[in-house]
């Protein structure tokens, strides 16, 4: 986790590009809403399937949680996790972006048309902490594979 305080969510996802006031500049001025950020820097992203993503972002939506953002189409779910978890992380199914990889970023206070915040970042630099995903994401599995217990 970040200690860095930043003035807003925006200032701390532009302070991951190499030049954080035209990153700025780029999300005004495109109606997109949306920049190319590198990974790798700031934060690493953990791309995990919709179905499988979207329950385990559900689980991490509290007080204390990350960045989480989803694709336009719902099919992919990417978690903002501490640089160098991409390099760790072991789980089958996940896509990692890590340095060298560039991701398209929404403005975290404005609607986008494209990917979009599921969890917006908080202007602390909280990142999603990876013990938790981990096991956000074995639950959300667990449920998908056996939607309902006996009882």
């Amino acid at each position: 986790m970040s200690t860095t305080r930043h003035p807003s969510a925006l200032h701390w996802l532009a302070d991951a590009a190499p030049d954080p006031d035209d990153c700025r500049r780029t999300w005004e001025r495109t109606g997109l809403g949306l920049a190319l950020l590198p990974a790798g820097r700031r934060w690493d992203v953990l791309h995990a399937p919709g179905p499988l993503g979207r329950p385990a972002a559900a689980l991490l939506d509290r007080p204390g949680g990350g960045p989480v953002l989803e694709d336009p189409a719902g099919d992919t779910v990417g978690f903002l996790v501490p640089v160098g978890t991409a390099d760790r992380w072991l789980g089958t199914g996940i896509r990692r972006s890590g340095d060298g990889t560039w991701i398209a970023v929404p403005h975290p206070e404005l609607p986008t048309r494209g990917p979009h915040w599921l969890i917006p970042p908080h202007r602390s630099g909280r990142l999603v902490d990876p013990a938790a995903l981990e096991l956000a994401l074995h639950d959300a599995a667990a449920h998908l594979h056996c939607p309902r217990f006996p009882r």
